[in-house]
């Protein structure tokens, strides 16, 4: 790995030169593999000796894209502390159209956390939630630390960004729109039914005043003890698990 390639994908650390390439990292063995074996386009390859055990996934690539190196310069010009596996370098899918919710699909307003972005992807994959409609305003999904903490998830839930406002007044009638919020019905007493989009809200000041006029169901979760709230990442989790089981 060469000093350019390592100021190249360094760039790649930052939204705008990510949105420029059109392009992302995805590092570490587990996430590299995920992306190998999904329908994502990979530029460039950079892996170690270690692992070549995996050679019989990356030998499609051809020969260019394909760059053996040290476990010093996958650390130098990625975001991790160590890596001794591999890092790739991931071409976006072009815009794909906002989706239609006729099962249950999770809605992100200003949720800027990226770990708690990843997690919620995570989450959306364990509940087979394919889409996640998200406020311009929320964390990027190619930021190296959301793919991290989504755990290989990104291969497989379809992230999308809008004016949330919009998209949720644009709706039919017959699509709930839930809300989680601190007061409302409690979740595990009332009638759930699909299509639902469920909006989850910014990790301090919950769903924003522009967005609850469209909430037509509003739901909480119970509290047994004294914590002021719940992580957004638990919430949804919680969430999605009462859809799923009603």
């Amino acid at each position: 790995m060469n000093k350019q390639e390592i100021k190249y994908i360094k760039s790649l650390h930052q939204k705008k030169y990510r949105k420029r390439e059109e392009k992302f990292l995805v590092e570490g063995e587990k996430d590299v593999l995920e992306v190998l074996q999904s329908s994502f386009e990979i530029d460039k390859l950079f892996y170690t000796e270690k692992f070549e055990v995996h050679q019989h996934l990356f030998n499609k690539l051809e020969g260019h894209q394909q760059i053996k190196t040290k476990a010093k310069d996958l650390a130098s010009a990625g975001t991790f502390v160590t890596n001794e596996m591999a890092l790739a370098v991931v071409k976006s899918k072009s815009s794909q159209s906002l989706p239609e919710v006729e099962n249950l699909v999770l809605a992100l307003d200003a949720v800027r956390d990226p770990g708690n972005m990843g997690t919620i992807m995570r989450v959306a994959d364990w509940y087979g939630v394919q889409h996640i409609v998200c406020s311009l305003d929320t964390a990027d999904w190619q930021n190296p630390k959301v793919i991290s903490a989504s755990k290989g998830s990104f291969t497989r839930v379809a992230v999308h960004y809008t004016n949330l406002v919009e998209y949720l007044a644009d709706l039919p009638a017959h699509i709930t729109i839930a809300g989680a919020l601190l007061e409302g019905e409690n979740i595990h007493k009332t009638e759930l039914s699909l299509p639902t989009i469920v909006v989850m809200g910014n990790e301090s000041v919950g769903i924003s005043e522009q967005l609850m006029p469209l909430i037509k169901k509003k739901l909480t979760i119970p509290s047994f003890g004294k914590a002021e709230s719940l992580n957004v990442g638990i919430a949804t989790a919680i969430m999605c698990d009462a859809f799923r089981r009603s």
